[in-house]
C-alpha cells in the first residue's frame, strides 16, 4: 500500500474518531440541561454553567499536551490511547449521583477535546504542504459532531426515559457514548499507521516549547478563540438565546442552533481548499471582516422601547371645556392631538417587520374643567421604537457568521505547518488550547454581560470588539511584512499613491 493511499485511510478514520470525540465532549451542554429541566436534580445556572463547562476547559488544557506527546510518539498511539482511557470516565458519567461526581467525570471525559491537536499533527505528516489545507479542512469538520450530540442526544434520551415517565432511563446515554469511544479506538488501531515528524534527537521539553516565544503563536491562537471559542460557546449559548429573545421551546432553539453549528462544521474542509488555493491570509481578511459585519449588525437587539416626546402645552389660560383622544379645547381654542398608534398585535406575531418601526402619539393629561396657565402642559408626548429582530433575519446572519467561523478555524490551522513545519503538535496544541479556552470562557463572559446590563445582544458586542482587534492585529502585522521584504515596491506604491491626486487635478 503507498503512502498517498495510507494518507486517505488516515485522514478517513482520524476524521471520524474526532467527530466521536467532539461529540462526547459536548454531551453534558445535553444531558445536564435534561436533568435539571427534568427536576432529576435541582441546580442553579451557575453550577450548570460548570458542570456544562468543565470538559471544555479539560478539553482546552490538554491539547498542549497531546499536541506534544504526538510529536513525539505519534498520532497513532496517542489518539487510540486518548479514545480508550477517556471511554472509562464516560462509562462512569452513568453512575454518578452527586454533583462532585458529576464533575469529576466531566473532568475525565473531557480529555476528548483533546483529540483536535492530536488528529492535526497527525493528519499533517501525511500530506504535502500543498495539500495541508484541505486535508485539515476535512479533518476539521469532524467538529460536526457538536451539531450531531445537539440534535441526536435529547432524540435518545426521550426514547431511554419513555418520553420522562422512566427518567433514570437517563443512564444509558453515557454508556452509549463511552461504547463508541472503545469501539473507535479499537478500529483506530486497527485501520490507521504510524508516522510522526522527523525529530532532532536530545531535546528537552523547554526546546520542545521554544516555538511558542513566537508572538506569532498567540496571534493565531487569538483567531482561534473568535472562530473556534466562539464556535463552541454560540453551539451552546443560542439554545437559551432563541427561548429567551423569542420565546421559542427547548426543541425549536435546538433546531435553530443546528442552523448555525453544523453548517459551520461542515464546511471546515471547503476552508481549508481554499486556504490552499487563495492562500490562508486572504481567507482570514474575508472570514474576519464578515465576523465584523455580522456581528456588529446583530448586536441591536429585539426590543419594545416608549420613551417622551414632545406634548402640547397651553397657548394662554383658560378652562378646559373638553377632552377627546383627537383634540383638547380649552376655552375656545382647540388643540390637536396625534391618536394612539402603536403596532398591531397581529404584525407583531406574524414577524413581518423586518426594520425598526417608530411610532408617536399624544397621551391628555388634563380633565374637563381643569384651569390651566400658559405653557402648562395638556398631553404628553410618546415616541414607541418596536424592533422585532426577524428571528429569520437574524438566524441569517447567524448562519453567515457560523460559515465564516468554520472557514476560518481551517485557515488558522493552515498557517502552521507554514510557519512551524516540524512543531506542528505543539503549536497547533498551544492555539488549540486557546480556543478551547475560548469556548469556556465566552460563555462565562456572556453570562456576566447579561447579568450587568439585561440584554442578550452583548454577546454579539463582545465578539464584535475581539473580531475588530484580530482584523487590526492582522491587517498591521502584514503591513509591516511588506514593508519589511519590499521596501522600495511599499515607497514607490505610496508615492504614486499621494502622486495621483495632482495628476487628476491637472487632467
Amino acid at each position: 500500500m503507498n503512502d498517498q493511499r495510507r494518507g486517505y485511510i488516515v485522514l478517513t478514520v482520524n476524521t471520524l474518531a474526532f467527530m466521536i470525540c467532539f461529540a462526547a465532549w459536548m454531551m453534558n451542554s445535553v444531558l445536564i440541561t435534561y436533568l435539571v429541566d427534568n427536576d432529576v436534580y435541582q441546580w442553579d445556572k451557575a453550577q450548570m454553567g460548570w458542570l456544562i463547562g468543565i470538559p471544555v476547559l479539560t478539553g482546552a488544557v490538554a491539547r498542549l499536551p497531546g499536541g506534544i506527546l504526538t510529536d513525539r510518539y505519534g498520532g497513532r498511539i496517542v489518539f487510540g490511547t486518548l479514545l480508550l482511557i477517556s471511554s472509562v470516565p464516560m462509562f462512569l458519567v452513568s453512575f454518578a449521583d452527586s454533583y462532585l461526581h458529576f464533575l469529576l467525570t466531566g473532568l475525565g471525559f473531557g480529555l476528548t477535546g483533546a483529540s483536535f491537536a492530536i488528529g492535526i499533527a497527525y493528519t499533517s505528516v501525511w500530506f504535502s504542504p500543498e495539500r495541508q489545507g484541505t486535508a485539515l479542512g476535512i479533518f476539521g469538520a469532524g467538529n460536526a459532531g457538536a451539531a450531531l450530540t445537539a440534535m441526536g442526544a435529547p432524540f435518545i434520551l426521550r426514547l431511554l426515559t419513555d418520553n420522562g415517565a422512566n427518567l433514570e432511563g437517563w443512564r444509558t446515554l453515557p454508556q452509549i457514548y463511552a461504547a463508541t469511544l472503545v469501539i473507535t479506538g479499537v478500529l483506530f488501531f486497527l485501520l490507521t499507521h504510524s508516522r510522526k515528524v522527523e525529530q532532532i534527537e536530545g531535546l528537552t521539553l523547554m526546546d520542545r516549547l521554544s516555538p511558542l516565544r513566537h508572538i506569532r503563536v498567540w496571534r493565531f491562537g487569538l483567531y482561534y478563540f473568535l472562530v473556534f471559542g466562539g464556535f463552541v460557546a454560540l453551539a451552546q449559548w443560542l439554545v437559551p438565546y432563541y427561548v429567551n429573545a423569542y420565546s421559542m421551546t427547548i426543541a425549536s432553539a435546538g433546531l435553530m442552533t443546528s442552523i448555525f453549528s453544523l453548517p459551520s462544521g461542515v464546511i471546515r474542509a471547503l476552508g481549508g481548499w481554499m486556504s490552499d488555493y487563495w492562500g490562508a491570509r486572504t481567507v482570514m481578511y474575508w472570514v474576519l471582516g464578515i465576523c465584523v459585519i455580522c456581528f456588529i449588525l446583530l448586536i441591536v437587539p429585539r426590543m419594545d422601547i416608549q420613551s417622551p416626546g414632545q406634548g402640547v402645552t397651553a397657548a394662554r389660560t383658560g378652562t378646559v371645556t373638553s377632552v377627546g383622544p383627537d383634540e383638547i379645547i380649552v376655552a375656545d381654542k382647540t388643540y390637536a392631538l396625534s391618536p394612539r398608534q402603536e403596532v398591531s398585535a397581529e404584525d407583531r406575531e406574524e414577524g413581518v417587520l423586518v426594520f425598526p418601526t417608530s411610532s408617536f402619539w399624544h397621551e391628555p393629561v388634563v380633565d374637563v374643567g381643569d384651569e390651566v396657565e400658559k405653557k402648562e402642559l395638556l398631553a404628553r408626548g410618546v415616541t414607541n421604537i418596536y424592533f422585532q429582530a426577524n428571528v429569520w433575519i437574524f438566524t441569517a446572519f447567524v448562519f453567515i457568521a457560523g460559515i465564516a467561523m468554520g472557514i476560518g478555524k481551517a485557515a488558522v490551522y493552515k498557517h502552521i505547518p507554514d510557519y512551524f513545519p516540524n512543531d506542528v503538535g505543539v503549536v497547533g496544541g498551544m492555539v488549540g488550547v486557546l480556543g478551547g479556552l475560548g469556548g469556556f470562557i465566552c460563555p462565562v463572559i456572556f453570562g456576566y454581560l447579561l447579568r450587568g446590563t439585561g440584554i442578550w445582544t452583548t454577546a454579539w458586542m463582545f465578539l464584535a470588539i475581539v473580531s475588530v482587534i484580530s482584523l487590526v492585529w492582522m491587517h498591521l502585522v502584514i503591513q509591516r511584512m511588506m514593508k519589511q521584504r519590499t521596501p522600495t515596491l511599499v515607497r514607490q506604491f505610496e508615492e504614486v499613491t499621494e502622486l495621483q491626486p495632482n495628476v487628476n487635478k491637472a487632467d
